[in-house]
This record gives structure tokens, C-alpha cells and sequence, in this order.
């Protein structure tokens, strides 16, 4: 892949190395329109802080709370109750239940479990079929917390890896018919197991949203919103840190002494190079935000990749430092809409990365490889 500049923000996300890139940004530009995109970018701590914080700001455009290429469809029953996706109390009040049910879900289970699919998938995959590893491992786990089958988990993955295609900008019209199919089979899969369950993490959800008076329809959408939204971050995670450890081999001899490291690792990979690297808000009415107007309408592209990458908040941020004093990082978001997954992300990705780094030689693992294509996610693909 060229080490050329990327030409732009969006384009910089699969790039070799965008961080030089993002640097720029955040000490020149740290929040400013692009002509040629026609958005808002922010990039500097202080500038995706304040856009995450905005009450200006929602994860939609009121014109256009589900996308159009959606509309009538399975996609659109799941995409406009996804708390991801949705503003206002309904969302508060679902995102609660969501990161509750989260919370209840025992550390030790989540690990276990994880372990397991994580030994299973490796027997059956490694070391040549790399790519797929780091993408199905968390569906295979989270489908077994959330009570599916297990003979149903790979047709699972299948539908989730299709369905995930129409929650990202870019999806060309092909992925979202996809998306479509998918989304109808895995609603009525998560019915099927909301019917039988009487426990693990969906059942779980279903006890903490209707307690706060959530319709079954909105219940399912984000039992399989906690599919979606770990299958493309969790296997960036994977492919990222074992691309780090590959390029500071150093960081790899530590860790090969001291086991323990690799959460601290992981920590460190979510600020250097993150899975998530933006997100977008969407203007609701005219005002400031860190001194620039915004009308109605406006779109913001939130690149938390660089803010990870500001140096007035981790200073030095392109060392990849394994004991950075008082890190801060901004992949899994802030305010209303920070992702309440990081410690299940963490989890499947360790016990991924322990499997791997048994099994492949880091040494040789190519290092001019290409990026999935992508608008907002960073995930190295292995051929």
C-alpha cells in the first residue's frame, strides 16, 4: 500500500498509516469544514469532546432517522430501535438496559466462554484462514451468550457479517440488499430464542427493558445490536494489536515473558491504532460548538482516532507506550453514546490474540497488507 498522504479524513481510515495524517489535523485543523466532503471534521480532544458532548448534536439526521435505501424493510425494523442509532429519552432508557445487562453478565462466564470458541475456532481455522478467526470469534461468543444454538452460530455469523454492511456509510446498493436478507433471518432467529430462553444475555435484557416498558421489537433489535456492534470493532482490535506487535517486536519478547501484558497491550492498541477510528453527528438546530456555527443540517465527522492521537492528552502519541501514564482514549466514544462493550471487546479479543500468538509466526505475518474497505472501522485483512 502506497505511503502516500490520504486525501481526505474518510479515505485516511484504511490507509497504511494515517496517524501523521490525523497529527496534522489535530494541530492545524482541529475542527473545520471540508469543501470537498461537505462536513464539519473534527479531530483535537477538545473538538470531539465538545461535538460527543453537543446537545446540538444526534446520531441521525431528523430528516432521515433511517436511512432511505432502508425503508420498508427488515433492516429498517432493526436500525431505527438500535440504541447506537437513536436519540431521545426512549434511547436513554433502552441504552440503560442495554449496559446493564452487560454489566450482569459475569466476568468469569464472558472469559470462559470466550476461551473456548476461541481454542474451537483456532483448531479449525489456523493458521491460514487468519481473516476469518479474528472476524467470527465474536459472533461465536456473543451468540452463545445470547442463547442461540450452537449449531445456528456460524449461519449466525453469516447473516451478521452481511447485516453490518447497512450500519456504515458507503454501502453500495448489492451489500444493502444483503443486509436486507439478513436482517429478516436474524430477526427471526432472536425471536425464536426469545421465545425458548430463559436465561443468558438476552433473556437478560428482555428482564431489564421491559421493567422499563420496552416493546418486544425494540428488545430484539438490540439483541442483535450486540452482535453488530462487536463484529467489525472486536475483529479490528484482533488484527490491529497482532499488526502492532508485528512492527514493535520488542513489545512482542516482553509479552512472550509476561503473559499478563496483553490487557495492557490491548489498552495501548485502542489508543495507537484504533478499530473505530470516527463516527458522525448530525446538527439538530443552529449554534456554536468550539466557536464555529453550525446550522441545522450540518454533519460533523467525528475522528476519534486522532483525538486518541492529541498530544495534549498523551503526550509522545506515536510511541507506542505500554505504560502510559493517565491514557485516554476516545474509541469507544463519550456522552450518551459511548459503546458499553469495551470490557466483553476485551475479553474475546485476549482470548483471541492468545490463541493466535500460539499459533502463527508474528515474525512473518506481511506487513504491506490491506485494510477491509471501510468508511469508519480499521480491520487489516491477512488473504
Amino acid at each position: 500500500m502506497p505511503m502516500d498522504t490520504p486525501k481526505n479524513p474518510i479515505a485516511a481510515v484504511i490507509h497504511f498509516n494515517p496517524y501523521p495524517y490525523y497529527t496534522d489535523l489535530v494541530a492545524k485543523k482541529p475542527l473545520y469544514f471540508d469543501d470537498a466532503l461537505g462536513m464539519w471534521i473534527a479531530s483535537s480532544a477538545k473538538a470531539v469532546t465538545a461535538v460527543l458532548t453537543s446537545e446540538l448534536c444526534q446520531v441521525r439526521p431528523t430528516t432521515e432517522p433511517i436511512p432511505k435505501a432502508l425503508l420498508d424493510s427488515p433492516a429498517a425494523d432493526i436500525f431505527g430501535h438500535l440504541v447506537r442509532m437513536t436519540d431521545g429519552k426512549h434511547q436513554r432508557s433502552m441504552k440503560g438496559a442495554v449496559s446493564t445487562s452487560l454489566k450482569l453478565i459475569d466476568a468469569e462466564q464472558i472469559s470462559t466462554l470466550s476461551q473456548q470458541w476461541a481454542e474451537a475456532l483456532a483448531k479449525e481455522m489456523l493458521p491460514h484462514n487468519l481473516s476469518d478467526f479474528i472476524f467470527q470469534l465474536s459472533a461465536y461468543v456473543i451468540g452463545s451468550l445470547l442463547g442461540i444454538p450452537r449449531d445456528l452460530l456460524p449461519q449466525t455469523t453469516s447473516w451478521t457479517n452481511d447485516f453490518v454492511s447497512c450500519l456504515a456509510p458507503g454501502s453500495n446498493p448489492k451489500q444493502i440488499e444483503k443486509s436486507k436478507v439478513a436482517a429478516g433471518e436474524l430477526l427471526e432467529l432472536m425471536h425464536s430464542v426469545l421465545q425458548d430462553s430463559k436465561e443468558g444475555l438476552l433473556a437478560t435484557l428482555v428482564q431489564r427493558a421491559r421493567y422499563q416498558r420496552h416493546d418486544e421489537q425494540r428488545i430484539i433489535a438490540n439483541g442483535i445490536g450486540f452482535l453488530s456492534q462487536a463484529y467489525e470493532a472486536t475483529a479490528g482490535l484482533i488484527g490491529n494489536t497482532l499488526m502492532t506487535l508485528s512492527r514493535n517486536l520488542g513489545v512482542y519478547e516482553k509479552l512472550k515473558l509476561e503473559p499478563t501484558l496483553l490487557q495492557t497491550i490491548l489498552l495501548e492498541v485502542l489508543r495507537y491504532d484504533s478499530p473505530v477510528q470516527n463516527t458522525r453527528r448530525f446538527i439538530t438546530k443552529d449554534g456554536i460548538i468550539e466557536g464555529q456555527m453550525m446550522k441545522t443540517g450540518d454533519v460533523i465527522l467525528v475522528i476519534l482516532a486522532a483525538a486518541n492521537h492529541d498530544s495534549t492528552i498523551n503526550p509522545n502519541p506515536e510511541e507506542f507506550n505500554l505504560f502510559r501514564q493517565d491514557r485516554q482514549c476516545f474509541t469507544f466514544g463519550l456522552g450518551t453514546h459511548t459503546c458499553p462493550g469495551e470490557m466483553l471487546a476485551l475479553s474475546i479479543a485476549r482470548a483471541g490474540l492468545e490463541q493466535l500468538l500460539n499459533k502463527i509466526n508474528l515474525k512473518s505475518l506481511p506487513q504491506n497488507i490491506t485494510y477491509r474497505h471501510s468508511a469508519n472501522t480499521r480491520i487489516p485483512l491477512f488473504g
